[in-house]
């Protein structure tokens, strides 16, 4: 994926956000993402839906997605993007359930009521913190009732979203992630790092790339 797009998949510059920033930067699209990786596979530009595309849910009537991608009326892709920008340790739950939320909504709609016909849905989850000392800090408010996961213990909110992402993989809650970090500098130049080597901008370019010709192979094309 091109260094422009990673760069417009950054979050806007802080006066554009003062009113978000108490809240964490909540939601929505990360502005500018280019839909160019779809367009070059052969999908129409008219298929690629942003805005307020709805996809059907089980446990609610319908979730907005912020990217659909559809093929000959099947679903190519869902995504969803989210940044975090300050606020990290109110927010970092909101965060996790949501995403967590939204995509077994989805996976119990297919199983139950089969919206989206023979094809399975593919989801990809894109996140992006900027680093401050908050996300930096280790964290050691990991002790519950019973025994917690050891893996978490002493985890900064970086390395939290990391193993968040790669556990949604893993267990197959999304089937690709994009986490990247960056680093806002007093001139307000951004530089950026992809620290999940199974969730960079390339792994991301070539999982779309294998889903959009396994759609077209399951279309016979």
């Amino acid at each position: 994926m091109r260094r422009r797009q990673i760069k417009h998949t950054i979050p806007e510059p802080k006066n554009q956000r003062a009113n978000r920033q108490a809240r964490g930067s909540k939601g929505g699209r990360p502005a500018g993402y280019d839909k160019a990786i779809f367009l070059d596979c052969g999908i129409p530009a008219g298929d690629i839906r942003t805005g307020k595309p709805y996809l059907p849910g089980y446990y609610r009537v319908r979730k907005q997605w912020d990217l659909v991608v559809l093929y000959k009326e099947v679903l190519v892709a869902a995504l969803e993007f989210r940044s975090q920008v300050g606020s990290v340790g109110k927010n970092f739950k909101n965060r996790f359930e949501e995403a967590l939320g939204s995509a077994t909504d989805l996976a119990a709609a297919h199983k139950k009521n089969s919206p989206f016909g023979a094809v399975p849905p593919w989801l990809g989850y894109v996140f992006v913190l900027e680093e401050a000392e908050e996300t930096e800090k280790l964290n050691r408010q990991s002790h519950a009732l019973f025994e917690t996961d050891p893996v978490f213990k002493g985890m900064s909110y970086t390395q939290r979203y990391q193993e968040m992402i790669s556990r949604f993989v893993g267990e197959n809650v999304y089937d690709i992630g994009w986490f990247i970090t960056t680093q806002r500098a007093e001139d307000g130049s951004i530089t950026y790092k992809e620290p999940l080597p199974t969730a960079t901008a390339r792994t991301l370019q070539v999982a779309i790339e294998g889903r959009i010709k396994l759609v077209k192979a399951m279309l016979a094309e």
